[in-house]
């Protein structure tokens, strides 16, 4: 009787497990099945489809024949960060090309830091034109004059970067730039425990009161650093008023370093900023990983502070995502369609008119000496080889940046 149970038993456990085998490789089939990709169309274009090789850009070239006109982006200046001479033109200039939009239906062109200039362009642009502009001025005072114009003209308008306060524009593109913020909050935070700074005593800096990022940029790092100075933790020594000029930043960071001589932290909300004024520490003999500073937009004079040990990081933004992302939606809008939900993956508040802007942010990374390789480098954002010059050569193999 029990040998016949046994047997029985034994019948029973085969019989299961051919069962849970059979519902095992329907259900994978049926997973596989659920999880195979749609082809990528510009009907269906995503946010998360930009990668580094450009090639969600050649599903748009459809729209490049639907449309016509030509498509102007205007970008600020060249001083606040070499990144739109370096990677947005270039990026842009690609992004449409790979689109399919003709080179004489493309300008890409810089305002040089003046107001009348990056006007001027405007108006000629859509006097030449231009049936969409993408427009980054460093001003809101400015970019409503701008998009006034084009409102005119039947011309539509996306924010490139930064926002118009006050402005009337159909889109916006850039990074969660509150996040930007965070990581900046978020990075002194790491390098002021990974230095082993006691006491921390910090000032804290920001970028130009007239530029709405600037003040997106604060909010994060604002969020992170506040509960550090009112629970005592940290000292909050001095708030200079604000710029993206580096020689002004410099100035007025001696000013606040000379009436507060303890400080051992800076909060600088750019690489641009924190260049002079790393070399003005240097001059007053502080040595390497002793005085954080922190930094954004991953400029080689930046990250070679960073594996030197005098700036702690970088806010790095792949700006190939942003570039495709408004090349992608300048595309739409040239050719009269709508984007794709799956395109448009935010919104942001103008404060001014109380209006919600459909919006593109892309994320943002903090970069430090030990992720630069796999960031940095791998991107090709800036190769190894214009970091690791003959000063840096050992910090390089140091960190493992080749």
């Amino acid at each position: 009787m029990s040998f016949r149970l046994t047997k029985l038993a034994i019948a029973g456990m085969a019989s299961l497990a051919l069962t849970a085998t059979a519902f095992a490789t329907e259900s994978t089939a049926a997973t596989k099945s659920k999880t195979k990709t749609t082809a990528v169309t510009y009907k269906n274009l995503s946010y998360k489809d930009f990668t580094l090789n450009f090639s969600a850009m050649k599903v748009l070239k459809p729209l490049a024949k639907k449309g016509s006109g030509k498509v102007a982006v205007i970008l600020p200046d060249t001083t606040s960060s070499t990144r739109y001479t370096e990677f947005d033109q270039p990026y842009l200039q690609k992004a449409f090309a790979d689109a399919g939009l003709p080179s004489s239906d493309v300008i890409v062109q810089n305002g040089d830091g003046s107001d009348s200039t990056f006007l001027t362009d405007a108006q000629a642009d859509i006097a030449n034109g231009a049936k969409v502009l993408a427009i980054d001025p460093e001003d809101s005072t400015t970019g409503i004059a701008v998009e006034k114009a084009a409102d005119a003209a039947g011309v539509k308008v996306i924010d490139y970067d930064r926002l118009t306060l006050g402005g009337t524009r159909n889109y916006y593109v850039s990074f969660n730039n509150v996040y930007v913020g965070t990581l900046l909050g978020k990075g002194l935070v790491s390098c002021v425990k990974a230095w082993k700074v006691s006491s921390p005593k910090v000032i804290v800096m920001r970028g130009a009161p007239t530029d709405n990022n600037a003040t997106l940029f604060f909010n994060g790092y604002n969020a992170v650093l506040s509960p550090l100075f009112s629970g005592g933790k940290w000292s909050d020594l001095a708030n200079p008023a604000g710029t993206w000029t580096p020689t002004t930043a410099e100035t007025e960071f001696q000013q606040a370093f000379t009436a507060n001589p303890t400080a051992n932290a800076l909060l600088s909300p750019n690489d641009e900023n924190a260049a002079p004024i790393i070399t003005y520490l240097q001059q007053q003999g502080v040595k390497p990983y002793t005085f954080p500073v922190t930094g954004q937009d991953a400029t080689l004079t930046g990250l070679q502070n960073i594996i030197s040990g005098y700036q702690c990081g970088t806010v790095y933004k792949p700006i190939f995502l942003e570039a495709q992302a408004a090349a992608a939606l300048s595309m739409y809008l040239r050719a009269g369609i709508n984007p794709p939900k799956s395109l448009i993956n935010g919104t942001t508040q103008d404060t001014v008119t109380n209006t919600v802007v459909p919006s593109i942010l892309e994320t943002p990374e903090w970069v430090t000496p030990t992720t630069m390789e796999s960031t940095i480098v791998k991107d090709n954002f800036v190769p190894a080889s214009q970091i690791c010059t003959s000063t840096y050569a050992a910090d390089c193999t140091k960190y493992k940046i080749h």
